[in-house]
């Protein structure tokens, strides 16, 4: 039985339409789903919209509907943009569902049964935008005498009575975890400024609201709703059935990881863990949170006039270049930039003129010299022998990078694996040796097929379909696709005696055309 691995995105707030930032966190964490599948392991991935808060009720009401209406449609549009995506969740959540205001509730209830809730008045600084609570000393001067939440953000002041989380009591437990546990939050960065944030003292938190409605109820206390983040992070119980333990919590839980971005960091490593040490639950194993993707160098904004439909990008360059370039280009935790330039050179250069290539002129001369026909009477010589070990270093050096997260290092090392490959070709010159040596043609060419296979399957969780439709051509069945398979050595002797000679193959990378305008991906 394969070691179970759960991983989930940070759940998105539904009152927009996804943009690119979305997309790629979705993206990268479904290559780590699908990388974790490859090397066996049992996965669970789960993604979501956190539907409830202040800031829905109020675009809400702007647009004259129910927050429940807009809810459904913007939630809608996630969903779109997963399918699109080819990301491969096994649920995506929805804070409205039933089972998970239950779930809410129950870990309400456990952390009241802990001493850890009481009933106070708030007073303090509110961003409906960030739907966070911000301590005076952490705002900063806007215009006027507007004041702003650290992320630049709008703040109100607010007056409510609401139920208060005994955060300060963990402030010790927190600060412990991060020392002790340093592969708890990554990256480095990230885990010094909670150390610095928690250091600074922590004060109790406000968990409930009564100003609006739109929320999960808190058991026994009328009139209140849970402050969204309480809820919101409960979502990631809540997909495993909690407050049932037996099933796939006691099979998932806790989390290995939980995908975020590096501006709900907080939520996710403070906030988080003090719920769950109050409620008596497991902590998850790692938290990453990774930088922004910024377009042209800049973060896309609705003012700006530059935010990106990732549906549109996926469409106008295909879902697996676009797939493959956010994995290549940004050093992953890193913020990072793209542009519809960038990407066409960077898929140009090395999935169509590179690995594409190479497939195509593999296949083709083996179609065209051999019939299609894949046999295993030859006997390999230095040469051969050389470039299988550069590509088996190659698919185990993207397996050790992408076990660390570092995608864009494990990418370069298959890179120089397609490079390899085609210098071989260049130097083997097969077209030459058909009148010369066909014997060592033939060996070169089936050499070339073991390798072009090796280097599909070991990049099958960054470009799944275009992969697979590879693999396909070279007659490789469904559940010789991960990576027990690049260790099997009995494989090309099942595939000379399957007798399947390959057809006339097609091009799995097409170049792609240089846009003609600066912004053909849409605007959301």
């Amino acid at each position: 039985m394969s070691e179970p691995y759960y991983i989930t995105t940070a759940i998105s707030y539904p009152n927009g339409r996804p943009h690119i930032g979305h997309a790629y966190e979705a993206i990268a964490a479904d290559v780590i789903a699908r990388f974790q599948r490859a090397q066996g392991r049992d996965v669970r991935f789960q993604t979501g919209t956190d539907e409830h808060g202040l800031k829905m009720a109020r675009k809400a009401e702007e647009q004259g509907r129910t927050a429940r209406e807009l809810a459904d449609e913007m939630s809608g549009y996630f969903t779109q943009m997963c399918d699109a995506l080819n990301v491969s969740y096994d649920r995506f959540i929805r804070t409205v569902e039933a089972d998970h205001h239950a779930a809410s509730q129950a870990i309400w209830r456990a952390m009241e049964a802990k001493g850890d809730l009481y009933l106070d008045r708030y007073e303090g600084w509110y961003s409906v935008r960030d739907e966070a609570y911000y301590d005076e000393k952490e705002l900063v001067e806007g215009e006027g005498e507007a004041k702003l939440s650290p992320q630049g953000t709008p703040v109100e002041w607010t007056v409510e009575e609401s139920w208060f989380f005994r955060l300060s009591k963990y402030q010790d437990q927190l600060l412990a975890l991060f020392e002790d546990n340093p592969e708890f939050l990554k990256p480095d960065s990230r885990r010094n400024e909670m150390i610095a944030f928690v250091s600074g003292g922590l004060k109790d938190l406000s968990v409930s609201r009564t100003s609006f409605d739109w929320g999960v109820p808190v058991p026994g206390s009328d009139g209140h709703v849970m402050y969204v983040w309480v809820d919101a992070l409960t979502n990631y119980l809540t997909g495993l059935g909690y407050p049932d333990m037996s099933g796939d919590m006691a099979k998932y839980w806790p989390a290995n990881l939980h995908l975020i971005g590096k501006d709900i960091v907080r939520f996710h490593t403070v906030y988080w863990p003090a719920f769950l040490m109050s409620a008596d639950l497991p902590l998850p194993k790692h938290v990453f949170g990774h930088g922004f993707l910024l377009n042209r160098g800049q973060k896309e904004s609705k003012s700006l006039g530059n935010v990106t439909d990732p549906i549109n990008l996926a469409e106008t360059y295909g879902v697996d270049t676009v797939r493959y370039f956010l994995m290549r280009e940004v050093a992953f935790g890193q913020d990072g930039s793209y542009s519809p330039e960038a990407i066409v050179t960077r898929a140009n250069a090395e999935l169509a003129n590179s690995f594409g290539n190479l497939a195509q002129r593999t296949l083709s001369m083996i179609f065209k010299n051999l019939d299609g026909v894949i046999s295993d009477d030859f006997t390999p010589n230095e040469a051969d022998l050389a470039l299988e070990n550069e590509v088996i270093a190659a698919t185990e050096t993207l397996q050790s990078k992408f076990e660390q997260l570092a995608f864009s290092d494990g990418l370069e090392a298959w890179m120089k694996g397609v490079f390899a490959c085609n210098q071989y070709v260049d130097d083997q010159a097969p077209w030459g040796l058909k009148k010369t040596d066909p014997e060592r043609m033939k060996a070169v060419l089936l050499n070339l097929f073991k390798q072009v296979r090796a280097l599909a399957i070991a990049v099958r969780p960054v470009v799944p379909a275009s992969a697979d439709r590879l693999l396909d051509q070279l007659d490789v069945p469904m559940e010789e696709r991960d990576y027990a398979a690049l260790k099997d050595a009995e494989w090309f002797s099942r595939r000379v005696n399957s007798g399947i000679a390959l057809d006339k193959p097609e091009g799995v990378f097409p170049r792609l055309d240089m846009p003609e305008t600066s912004e053909p991906t849409g605007a959301a």
